[in-house]
């Protein structure tokens, strides 16, 4: 792959490498971005445009994978310098008016809210564009094609382009090009089944590299290999651990030594570690996911 058509911008989120990424495809009118990052990021990536001789009026469009704030904090402001905002149907209102989804992860956050995520601005509906499963669409002569794939979240779009895809969260988190991938499982969408259909889907697809926005790209085949042990491994431990009722506290201290133990066994410094817990969020958010998840779907 001739990885000079598209490049990656870091944005240093939480003064970090490798967390949180913004890819930047080139096109005949501009730029299009996949994902934007928080709002919290965003002078740093005008910084990393404008290093490459780039204006805010340059990008065209904003491509979201999904509406959680690390990957479209930014979005409103896009919006309102002019940039087209691309999302799955159920996350566009959530654009128009987010003061719902920002009160849920005010609860979550608390105090550090603004300081660990920055300004969510609304953005005008004339600037919202949304995508059908499987829907192919065309940017500066670009052609794209929007895969709906839940599991991480259910508003969650992976976008193909060229021999990659830009996976968002659906494929994982990956720090360091390590041979480990965390599965990001915050409340309240996780759903095991749903995700391993969507590997499924996008195993079947027609592309070569994988690019998600934490972060890296990698050989499309290995990745999901990665990608499908760590899933293997997370409900293989569920089976054995819910059985016994634990309390959710018990349940997030052992959750927190599987995720050690999983990415210990694959190498992972003790830094390393830390760069993987916060792009694929605090251990305790993801337990709560797959707390909820087995109490909805798996004990009912």
């Amino acid at each position: 792959m001739n990885q000079s058509l598209f490049f990656t911008l870091d944005t240093h989120y939480q003064d970090t490498a490798g967390l949180i990424a913004v890819h930047v495809i080139p096109h005949a009118q501009g730029l299009a971005l996949i994902d934007c990052g928080p709002g919290v990021t965003l002078p740093v990536v005008l910084r990393a445009l404008a290093a490459r001789g780039y204006t805010p009026a340059h990008v065209t469009d904003v491509l979201l994978t999904h509406i959680h704030l690390d990957h479209a904090g930014a979005a409103g402001w896009w919006a309102q310098q002019g940039a087209r905002i691309h999302v799955h149907p159920v996350g566009a209102p959530h654009l128009l008016n987010p003061e719902k989804l920002l009160a849920s992860a005010q609860r979550l956050y608390g105090d550090a809210m603004d300081q660990l995520w920055g300004a969510f601005l609304p953005a005008p509906s004339e600037r919202v564009l949304i995508h059908s499963d499987d829907e192919v669409f065309a940017i500066g002569g670009q052609e794209f094609r929007a895969l709906y794939t839940p599991g991480h979240a259910e508003h969650h779009i992976a976008y193909l382009w060229q021999a990659v895809c830009f996976s968002g969260d659906v494929g994982g988190v990956r720090a360091g090009g390590l041979n480990h991938v965390r599965l990001p499982t915050p409340p309240p969408e996780v759903h095991f089944e749903k995700w391993r259909a969507s590997i499924a889907r996008l195993r079947a697809a027609d592309f070569q590299f994988i690019a998600p926005t934490h972060f890296g790209v990698y050989a499309k085949d290995a990745h999901f290999d990665l990608l499908e042990r760590s899933l293997d491994a997370i409900v293989k431990w569920l089976e054995t651990e819910m059985p016994g009722e634990p309390s959710q506290e018990i349940f997030r201290r052992d959750f927190g030594a599987l995720l050690e133990a999983l990415a210990r066994a694959d190498g992972y410094t003790p830094e390393q570690m830390k760069i993987v817990e916060a792009a694929g969020g605090a251990t305790v958010m993801s337990a709560d996911g797959i707390y909820r998840y087995w109490k909805k779907y798996r004990a009912a």
